[in-house]
């Protein structure tokens, strides 16, 4: 099984997709230029398949290789209880922002289980491992709801990292909740409890959206930062 995934993907390489994807995907190894719907054909394969028996023979010699692992488990109809224990093997091999979010975006979380998941992302927040920690602020765009939103921007301000793509996460988080918590995230940028350049971000972010009043960016960019 290993050997035929294997050939597909590199029957499916595009060199011109390669050099694409290197510039846009900082750290990441080992890319051969496979386009993210043929990676989730071949995810989608794979699950109709045996896919325990893909995830414990799975090698990690490449980018996409990585990535169909993760769409599997995301996907995968498992407890998720089950795939909390495969999400903690994952989770080490996560190097760069394109795994980790497409990851995030395809593990669909059932009503039942959210408290679950919330408990079970609360000790990443606190990790020093930048992959970790972005992981469990992109799974925060699920929690955008009126349960959670304080929690949330009580969370914010206690992570500090100077890592990129923490920043930009926690960034886009907050240009996302401006968009259905508008008021709460006005006082949230207001207190200014953002380091300068994530605050900032969240702020451009908020106005390059096409989705948020004008007025409403008019009242944000007045915290932006000298």
């Amino acid at each position: 099984m290993q050997e035929e995934i294997r050939k597909q993907l590199w029957a499916l390489a595009d060199p011109n997709y390669r050099k694409f994807s290197e510039k846009l995907i900082p750290g990441a190894r080992n890319i051969l230029g496979v386009s993210a719907p043929n990676v989730q054909k071949i995810a989608r394969q794979i699950l109709k398949m045996d896919w325990e028996n893909y995830l414990r023979t799975a090698n990690d010699d490449s980018f996409e290789s990585i990535m169909l692992q993760g769409l599997v488990i995301g996907s995968a109809p498992i407890p998720t209880e089950q795939r909390l224990v495969l999400i903690g093997n994952f989770l080490p091999k996560i190097d760069n922002w394109a795994i980790c979010d497409s990851f995030c975006g395809h593990w669909k979380i059932r009503g039942k289980d959210r408290e679950l998941i919330w408990d079970f992302l609360q000790p990443f927040f606190r990790e020093n491992r930048p992959f970790y920690l972005r992981f469990a602020l992109i799974m925060l765009f699920k929690f955008i709801d009126g349960v959670h939103i304080d929690f949330i921007f009580l969370l914010l301000p206690k992570i500090r990292s100077n890592h990129r793509y923490v920043q930009l996460a926690i960034a886009w988080l907050v240009a996302e909740c401006c968009l259905h918590f508008p008021e709460k995230t006005l006082r949230f940028l207001k207190s200014q409890t953002l380091d300068k350049f994530t605050q900032n971000r969240a702020i451009q972010k908020i106005n390059e959206s096409l989705r948020i009043a004008p007025s409403l960016k008019e009242q944000v960019r007045q915290w932006k930062q000298k």
